[in-house]
């Protein structure tokens, strides 16, 4: 796992400054603390930051072909590697180390831009052929590495692993898009491809983008999509013992490192299965890490603790208090856009004791996307039924006036929460789910945006981002169009997103078997009523982990990895509240509401309303401004050793 960074001229062959590219690297540097490495040459200049896990002897990057021509900067993990040296040496290539890092500059010279569809796992690269004057950037297919990229005004490509790398570039714009400010305070992050930047993206996962010297920069290629095409002729009882199987052997290929390696376990279903499957292909006690809560409310550890004790494995475990909201300001940094998952906190923990232990972790992340584990899933497979009963135009009017007269009742029991569901039946398929999973909904929205900036956005609104991907979801079943729109949008721009910079900011690598391509495009091979029976999701998955999981662990209700932020509003921090969304940062960018937002602010500490997570979105993007404001990234890169010097960790 590592950090990479570097510029292409696109026009001509001007050279880069090395202390450019140092700082570009430096301010990554948290992402590789064992190595640095650099190469340039006219018009390119190409910088890695390595975090030591496979062939830690020979595996040093930049890594070249046999004549020097080509050459890699990558971060992640090419897990069937070995496989993949035994056909390019029976091919004529010629190996100098054990690195999975030399498959793709073979893999290249031999398969070319199809290169990446040889490659089973995790990966982000730059790659420069000079025969052919060629520059390759490529995503793994469900984005679990970042890769960010800009073109600026003088005709130079720049990337890195973070947006910290650009943003230490001085020829970087950060000029704001409105656009993506939207689409946050919908979903709580920014969806690829877009950044909060106007002048930067993200590639895509599953995309490449190749440019050659000299030519005009075209669009990122798609490789790589799931087809959700439940057309698998399986019986349930034979795809039990299959999906054991395919999961054991998506376990087994990220257990291959050189270094102490472990894994997440929270005591839900997903870690669990993990859990159990390295202790059935491990000779030794498996390092297993949790994270508790000192608020019995959320903590899950005793649940961890059981799975600990049935594998036998060698548990860490550790306490946080529910009171630890002093990471407010280290996230803004780590994730260098306004990001609003505020389990990120836990999970910067649970990277932080990991990283005591072992240097690879394993996450049962991915799973409820593929398996249908979100209570949400459920819920919108109730709402599709009655929406088929109604056409739209009876269902708006009708329902969208319940939906506006009926109270939003958060105290009341579920059953009789009915707004957002009436809400909900008044619009189409996507815009229901769109709806469902919003941090703050589209009425809400209006209101925290002033007249002006709602002006500007000129209609755009978050929803775009869903019909997009839904166009592209090629399927019509109810269910595996949200699991296909959770993919492609909650698993990248949540998920792994939190992971990534949580577990790096303390260089470790989290390796995630259930996002396994195979695997992901074998559950979506399954019909539907294989994950969703009834009212249980994950279906298949659970009953195929009967024997090696308790029903406790498999049929207990999800809790999830939530932090107080309600409690926490109310009060330790109902000043920084105070301070963030009614002070002057948020007034001078003329965005907002500033009515509003103290009628959140209000409501929520008289007690009157639970706008916690709005409250929290908003937050950190106050944050987030005033990370970018705090001159931190200049001052960080002007600390970048220069050549010679020795490279801190």
């Amino acid at each position: 796992m590592c950090g990479i960074a570097g510029v292409f001229d696109l026009k001509g062959r001007r050279e880069v400054s090395r202390e450019l590219l140092e700082r570009m690297a430096y301010v990554q540097r948290h992402r590789g603390p064992d190595e640095t490495g650099s190469h340039f040459e006219p018009g390119l200049a190409l910088a890695h930051r390595r975090l030591s896990v496979i062939d830690l002897e020979t595996g040093q990057q930049p890594l070249f072909n046999e004549d020097g021509s080509v050459v890699v900067v990558f971060n992640g993990e090419i897990y069937n590697f070995r496989a993949l040296i035994a056909e390019l040496q029976a091919a004529g290539h010629v190996f100098h180390s054990r690195s999975d890092t030399e498959v793709i500059v073979h893999g290249w010279e031999e398969w070319g831009e199809d290169c990446v569809s040889h490659f089973r796992g995790m990966f982000a690269f730059a790659l420069w052929d000079r025969g052919k004057q060629t520059f390759f950037l490529a995503r793994d297919r469900l984005g679990v590495k970042p890769l960010f990229y800009a073109r600026l005004e003088d005709d130079t490509v720049i990337f890195g692993s973070e947006l910290k790398a650009l943003l230490a570039h001085p020829g970087f714009r950060r000029e704001i898009d409105p656009e993506c400010v939207e689409d946050y305070f919908a979903l709580g992050y920014v969806p690829e491809p877009r950044t909060i930047f106007k002048g930067a993206k993200k590639l895509s996962p599953g995309h490449t983008l190749c440019l050659r010297r000299g030519q005009s920069a075209p669009e990122p290629v798609q490789y790589w999509d799931v087809h959700f095409t439940l057309d698998n002729p399986i019986s349930f009882e034979d795809a039990c013992g299959e999906l054991i199987t395919r999961l054991r052997e998506a376990v087994r290929l990220r257990m291959v490192a050189d270094v102490p390696l472990g894994a997440f376990l929270s005591g839900g279903v997903d870690s669990g299965a993990v859990v159990a499957a390295m202790a059935h292909l491990s000779p030794d006690p498996v390092n297993t890490c949790s994270i508790g809560f000192d608020d019995p409310t959320f903590n899950e550890s005793a649940y961890a603790a059981r799975v600990a004790q049935r594998y036998r494995t060698r548990h860490y475990s550790g306490l946080v208090a529910c009171d630890d909201f002093s990471l407010i300001d280290e996230l803004a940094w780590l994730y260098d856009e306004p990001y609003a998952d505020s389990s990120a906190i836990p999970t910067y923990r649970v990277s932080q004791l990991a990283r005591r232990h072992v240097t690879v972790a394993l996450s049962g992340d991915g799973g409820d996307e593929s398996l249908a584990g979100y209570r949400r899933h459920r819920l919108h497979r109730n709402e599709e039924r009655m929406r088929a009963l109604l056409p739209l135009g009876l269902r708006q009017p009708l329902f969208g006036l319940l939906g506006r007269i009926y109270p939003k009742a958060d105290w009341a029991p579920q059953s009789l929460r009915a707004k957002t569901t009436f809400e909900a039946l008044a619009r189409d398929s996507v815009d229901a789910y769109l709806h469902s999973v919003s941090v703050m909904r589209a009425e809400q929205r209006r209101q925290l945006f002033s007249n002006s900036f709602r002006t500007g956005l000129a209609g755009y609104t978050a929803a775009e981002v869903f019909h997009r991907h839904a166009a592209q979801a090629g399927t019509d079943d109810p269910l595996a169009l949200i699991q296909y729109l959770d993919l492609k949008t909650y698993l990248v721009g949540d998920i792994n997103t939190k992971v990534d910079r949580a577990a790096m900011a303390h260089s470790l690598e989290v390796r995630a078997p259930l996002m396994d391509q195979e695997l992901v495009q074998w559950f979506a091979s399954l019909p539907s009523h294989f994950k969703l029976r009834g009212a249980e999701g994950k279906f298949l998955f659970k009953r195929s982990l009967e024997p090696y999981l308790s029903r406790e662990t498999l049929y207990r209700p999800k809790m999830g990895f939530a932090v107080p932020l309600a409690r926490w509003f109310r009060g330790p921090l109902q000043d920084r509240v105070r301070q963030a969304l009614l002070g002057e940062r948020l007034a001078d960018t003329g965005w907002f509401n500033p009515r509003y937002l103290r009628h959140m602010v209000d409501d929520h500490q008289s007690g009157i309303k639970d706008y916690s997570a709005s409250i929290w979105s908003v937050l950190m993007f106050e944050a987030f401004l005033r990370n970018l404001e705090g001159g931190k990234i200049e001052r960080l890169a002007e600390e970048a050793p220069m050549q010679g010097e020795v490279l801190p960790c």
